[in-house]
């Protein structure tokens, strides 16, 4: 992994979220995010629980299957 600073960070993050969700749902996200104080930490530990790094390989590469198109795209907006 490339070390990026913040600005790149933020560039490749508003990029993905353009890309994916389209300039209204973007702005709608980033309010969300802010209104509600958002801790990613807890989230993550909410939406993921306790699953393991192998188990979350597993569901990674069976969305990537069932989802070339955008799993691709996401590999091309990370290069």
């Amino acid at each position: 992994m490339n070390d990026m600073n913040t600005a790149e960070i933020m560039e490749k993050g508003m990029t993905c979220l353009l890309e994916n969700l389209g300039t209204v749902e973007t702005e709608h996200f980033i309010s969300v995010i802010i209104r509600e104080r958002f801790d990613y930490t807890k989230w993550r530990k909410e939406y993921f629980g306790d699953a393991s790094v192998e188990e979350l390989n597993a569901a990674a590469a069976a969305y990537a299957q069932e989802h070339p198109v955008a799993f691709k795209k996401a590999q091309q907006s990370l290069e």
